[in-house]
């Protein structure tokens, strides 16, 4: 049981959790061009619906990959141990910054151009959210390399691994 609940785990970080991470990190640049006036921007904006719509449906769907986990851990009996209480807590804070931090950016931006008569100052504003944008997606990809390392090295193991 403990290798089928670990195999599932290991699937859905690659296909939930992968996903999401690549679409929240391309979304500001596409935001950019969305939100500028250009050439690019009426498929900048196509892009960014695109992107928006990854990252909160996967997102929603990767909530199986850490309850797989802590159902993975118990079989294997090593839910006290600190790598794994420490990867617990770093998914925690990745799922905070994706929930509030890019999930609210991207929804602020979406809102804005879903505007019919956009504000050039909110939209400046919002220009000038990306690249917070930009540093937040890119927390969020190194909280779940450094999971990953734990989860491969797992430091203080005594199962043989």
């Amino acid at each position: 049981m403990a290798k089928f609940l670990l195999s599932v785990h290991v699937l859905g970080a690659i296909l939930l959790i992968g996903p999401v991470t690549i679409a929240a990190s391309l979304f500001p640049r596409f935001a950019r061009q969305a939100l500028a006036d250009g050439p690019e921007q009426q498929s900048a904006k196509g892009a960014v619906r695109l992107l928006h719509r990854i990252c909160r449906v996967y997102s929603v769907v990767g909530i199986s990959v850490p309850v797989l986990g802590v159902g993975t851990a118990e079989v294997m009996g090593v839910m006290g141990s600190a790598w794994l209480i420490a990867s617990m807590a770093l998914t925690a804070v990745a799922a905070v910054l994706l929930g509030i931090a890019v999930l609210g950016t991207q929804d602020h931006v979406i809102t804005q151009l879903d505007r019919p008569d956009p504000t050039p100052t909110a939209t400046e504003s919002l220009i000038a959210q990306l690249p917070r944008l930009s540093l937040i997606t890119g927390l969020f990809a190194l909280l779940w390399l450094i999971v990953v390392v734990l989860m491969i090295v797992r430091p203080g193991s005594t199962t043989g691994a």
